[in-house]
């Protein structure tokens, strides 16, 4: 069966880059203060551009795909895999997390957080697990699997996922 991709929802891309843009702004201004004393400052250079590489990479991969039972959440550097079977649809909901605060996550256990965007493994407010890919606060998919961990999904259309993934059929 061919993957079907569901559109993540767009993420504010100002916002998201306003914390490394001005890591990066410090970092250059502090080899230009360090090429006054050490003319081979100039070597950081290239290592700063390869970790503005690496996070461009991070930041841009975010997938969510359905194919052959399995459901696949790429995000940054963390990929989840659940079965279909895995996961609790009765209780899937669509929630506002600026209204449900029990559903945002509070700690980042491995993945990426910067303001207008969280992917990977966090701990929730209710201290539940959850692997995470949020955009966007105002709708987000709620799937609890039966391990008893979340998947908090921001996407254009979390029902259109919700219908697919009742479509599939148990085994």
């Amino acid at each position: 069966m061919n993957p079907q991709d569901f559109a993540i929802h767009p993420a504010n891309t100002r916002l998201i880059w306003l914390v490394p843009g001005l890591s990066l702004l410090a970092a250059v201004i502090g080899i230009g203060f360090l090429l006054a004393q050490e003319p081979k400052a100039w070597i950081a250079l290239p290592v700063i551009l390869a970790s503005l590489g690496l996070m461009t990479l991070v930041f841009r991969r975010r997938r969510v795909s359905l194919a052959d039972g399995i459901l696949t959440v790429a995000a940054g550097v963390n990929t989840r895999r659940v079965a279909t079977g895995e996961l609790e649809l009765s209780s899937a909901r669509i929630i506002d997390l600026r209204e449900r605060s029990d559903f945002k996550p509070m700690l980042k256990v491995f993945g990426t957080r910067v303001p207008g965007l969280s992917m990977g493994h966090f701990r929730l407010r209710d201290r539940s697990r959850a692997f995470v890919l949020l955009t966007d606060a105002s709708r987000v998919l709620v799937l609890n699997e039966r391990s008893g961990r979340r998947l908090l999904l921001s996407l254009d259309k979390p029902q259109a996922l919700l219908q697919a993934l009742k479509a599939v059929p148990s085994s």
